[in-house]
């Protein structure tokens, strides 16, 4: 017989993925983590897991109040949230506390990266693709950095976004030491 987990467990699963990933993540991150690419949750009740625990101040919304897209919105646990999921962290089985303490070990700076090293592009009327490379910062309603590019065809603005994905920080390291700094 498998273990169905009741309401208030899988709160606390929830609870303890966003403190063990130690990262603000978007609500598409969160269901990707708890339901796709894990079985811990089943999608409906981490959507309801995620709402209930940001009414009951457990979970906050960063930059609340700032204009910004709905799919960038992040989250994470509150001082309020670590507090009951220390005096009941129990109550989530062991195996699965390893569980989620390994994936957000091995995965912590994969989902960093797919939130703030973005990429889109867009076909011009000319034939050619635009390709618009972007960090994003989580406290800030717009992105840090941006660059846009022109492409002759669309798989060559998929791959520079592939790219961008993997080389972000060290472009913007060495635009910012080129262009900025006073060295």
């Amino acid at each position: 017989m498998d273990f169905i987990p009741d309401s208030t467990v899988k709160k606390l699963i929830l609870l303890f993925v966003l403190d063990r990933i130690e990262i603000p993540l978007t609500e598409n991150s969160i269901i990707d983590i708890c339901t796709s690419r894990n079985n811990w949750l089943g999608y409906m009740d981490c959507k309801e897991a995620l709402a209930q625990l940001i009414d009951a101040k457990f979970i906050y919304r960063l930059n609340e109040g700032i204009e910004q897209d709905p799919k960038d919105i992040r989250y994470s646990i509150t001082v309020e949230g670590r507090n009951c999921l220390s005096h009941f962290v129990t109550r989530i089985r062991q195996s699965t506390r390893e569980e989620i303490s390994e994936f957000a070990k091995q995965n912590r700076m994969v989902f960093k990266r797919s939130q703030e090293y973005v990429y889109d592009y867009f076909k011009n009327t000319d034939g050619s693709h635009t390709v618009v490379l972007r960090i994003k910062e989580p406290l800030l309603a717009q992105p840090m950095f941006e660059i846009r590019l022109k492409t002759s065809t669309r798989n060559a603005a998929v791959n520079a976004g592939k790219k961008w994905c993997n080389k972000a920080a060290q472009i913007y390291e060495h635009i910012f030491e080129n262009l900025i700094s006073d060295n």
